[in-house]
């Protein structure tokens, strides 16, 4: 990576898995960054003060979505935002206005500083939920999830994801910032953080044995890795604009297990689906030409699956087996 001292940025919700991996790509591209945490002081956030360049090019900034004046002074005099931040649940008041006040709260905040760029962290959350779409039919950024649908199935994280991201449209285009907004699928790889996150859960349930089955469903993966660089590649690219759907693969959870079991045998992964009745669920066609085209090239989905069990492993999550995976010998 080419280095750019001297550059300020401010990465919200610092903490998070994807916004730690931005972090330390940022320490190490030079940039010196602020970060925002709920509370600097928590223990949970010391693996950002271990990252190489954090001594003397992090701060760690206490401030909340909802509170304007916090992330007004941590965006103050930076040079580009980065804006990660949101609540993970399904519950709608956590959800919902947190995630609709911070994306306008943060807009308003870098339109102020007068920041060259914010990125916007959406989800796929925002694009994918529409019963109605033709499943022959690309997924892209074109596509919105249907908010009467996300309403009607209690599906508070989509419905949140996709109001957030048209309230940062609507902020941005009122106070003349420029915004370009990344929409990751499932993100799985290495933690940095001490604490499980919901997307690794996914796997870790796989390995643990408290899964005694897997779903008749698909879902898209991509590696941590890429998605912060997908993030810098936005900042940096003057050309980027618009969404930019950050997707590697989509497998039915049968593939999902198949490859774990072949990777890592000695644990109890589930063979069964839980669904034997009906037809097996197809996966959907995406694209992620935006991406590809700025220069992003994405880590293979078995490679994603192979770290994220040996950072839960490192990360004293899973008991490290006596016989390790052999990368080479399983084709890595």
């Amino acid at each position: 990576m080419a280095s750019v001292p001297g550059k300020l940025v401010c990465v919200t919700g610092a903490g998070g898995f994807v916004a730690s991996w931005l972090v330390k790509l940022l320490l190490e591209k030079g940039y010196s960054v602020r970060g925002t945490v709920r509370n600097p002081d928590d223990p949970k956030n010391s693996h950002l003060r271990e990252l190489e360049g954090a001594e003397e090019r992090l701060i760690l900034c206490r401030a909340d979505l909802n509170d304007y004046q916090s992330l007004q002074e941590a965006i103050n005099g930076c040079d580009g935002v980065f804006h990660t931040a949101s609540p993970v649940t399904d519950d709608p008041e956590e959800m919902v206005e947190p995630a609709v006040n911070g994306a306008r709260n943060v807009i308003r905040a870098a339109a102020e500083a007068k920041v060259s760029r914010v990125v916007l962290t959406s989800s796929i959350g925002a694009i994918y939920m529409d019963p109605n779409r033709d499943p022959d039919k690309v997924v892209d950024e074109t596509c919105w999830s249907d908010l009467e649908f996300c309403k009607n199935t209690k599906n508070w994280y989509c419905y949140g994801k996709a109001v957030a991201e048209q309230a940062a449209w609507d902020t941005a285009e009122e106070f003349g910032v420029d915004l370009v907004v990344i929409n990751p699928v499932l993100v799985l790889g290495p933690l940095l953080q001490r604490t499980v996150n919901a997307s690794v859960l996914h796997i870790l349930k796989y390995l643990t044995g408290s899964a005694k089955t897997y779903a008749n469903s698909i879902q898209a993966y991509v590696h941590v890795k890429d998605v912060a660089l997908a993030h810098i590649l936005l900042f940096e690219a003057p050309a980027a604009s618009g969404r930019h759907l950050c997707a590697e693969s989509v497998l039915h959870r049968s593939e999902v297990v198949e490859i774990l079991a072949k990777f890592f045998p000695e644990y109890p992964i589930p063979s069964k689906c839980s669904d034997e009745k009906n037809p097996r669920k197809k996966a959907y066609k995406f694209s992620n030409q935006k991406l590809k085209e700025l220069g992003l090239e994405f880590t293979p989905v078995k490679q994603c699956l192979y770290d994220t069990v040996k950072s839960l492993e490192e990360k004293g999550h899973l008991p490290i087996p006596t016989q390790n995976a052999n990368p080479i010998a399983i084709g890595l």
